[in-house]
């Protein structure tokens, strides 16, 4: 089986100013929206691949690399290679930039250990001919602590906005207790996922600051999926869903593709890339992203295509 036929670092850049959007409650009542003024009727760009996208974004997830053996179904060394060719893939056609939305290494035995296998998928992640950006994932901060796996990448925060011709970047951080202990040196249960009050309380004024469209990058899960969802993620929705701009989540962590609407919200989870030997097995996507705000997840191996809305 081979990966489907199908960026020189830059900066985000910021859509226009002054651009008229419908109000923000029209996302949440699904009406179609253009960047700079309403849609010329109901077409649905994301159907018709002929239209150019307004932006695109490669989507990697849960590549967990380690120098250590299998374990179940984890082929943790693979993950070099099947990043490689995620890479060499994005990099034919380079998108706007690229997400990792979390648990880019998996445990080691030490500090030193782990450190080692995030600089030898950083040496493959960099190889990315355009900007590429992070999600923090409860693996990531098994042995390390947050600032020691930040120091390893370009992240400079652990949760962070940007834009990207007129749409909001939202990377949000679940590694906390619920005693708002931070993750790291392994003083965690993976289950106990939760975004503390005042990232919320940033995350409701980085939307309300924002008078287009905004998606939301996350690793634990924002929907309702029991353990693998971040615990107080119904107070996190309600801000999103106030805010009604938020036109969907892009997350990981679960390992398997899903998709649910929520009062509006698209939340897809990512395919993980560690999951069965390389190659046939790995997980990577491209994202395109329309005028009308419609959107395709063109998907590579085992992540599978998907239209939102679905038709």
């Amino acid at each position: 089986m081979s990966p489907r036929e199908e960026c020189t670092y830059s900066p985000p850049v910021a859509g226009p100013q002054g651009a008229a959007y419908l109000s923000r409650r029209a996302f949440l009542q699904g009406t179609a929206l253009v960047l700079g003024g309403l849609a010329a009727g109901p077409r649905l760009q994301a159907a018709e691949p002929q239209i150019e996208p307004t932006l695109r974004v490669g989507l990697v997830t849960d590549v967990h690399y380690a120098d250590k053996s299998t374990r179940i179904n984890r082929y943790y060394r693979d993950s070099l290679d099947k990043l490689s060719e995620a890479i060499d893939v994005f990099n034919e056609d380079p998108p706007d930039f690229a997400v990792h939305l979390g648990d880019l290494i998996d445990a080691g035995e030490t500090v030193e250990e782990e450190l080692r296998h995030l600089n030898a998928i950083e040496e493959v992640f960099s190889r990315l001919a355009c900007t590429r950006h992070y999600v923090l994932g409860n693996h990531c901060v098994d042995g390390l602590t947050k600032n020691e796996f930040l120091a390893g990448t370009p992240m400079d925060a652990e949760h962070y906005c940007f834009d990207a011709k007129g749409f909001r970047f939202i990377a949000v951080d679940s590694c906390f207790r619920e005693d708002g202990e931070p993750y790291g040196r392994r003083n965690f249960d993976w289950t106990d996922a939760n975004i503390l009050a005042e990232q919320i309380g940033w995350l409701e004024s980085e939307l309300a600051a924002h008078d287009g469209p905004a998606i939301i990058l996350a690793h634990q899960r924002l929907d309702d999926a029991g353990n693998y969802s971040v615990r107080n993620a119904a107070d996190v929705r309600a801000v999103m869903e106030e805010a009604g701009n938020v036109l969907a989540v892009f997350q990981g962590h679960s390992h398997s593709q899903d998709y649910a609407e929520v009062n509006g919200i698209h939340y897809c989870t990512q395919v993980a890339m560690v999951e069965g030997p390389a190659p046939d097995n790995s997980a990577y996507a491209l994202l395109s992203v329309y005028e009308d705000t419609s959107m395709r997840i063109e998907g590579y191996r085992r992540q599978e295509d998907k239209v939102l809305p679905e038709l």
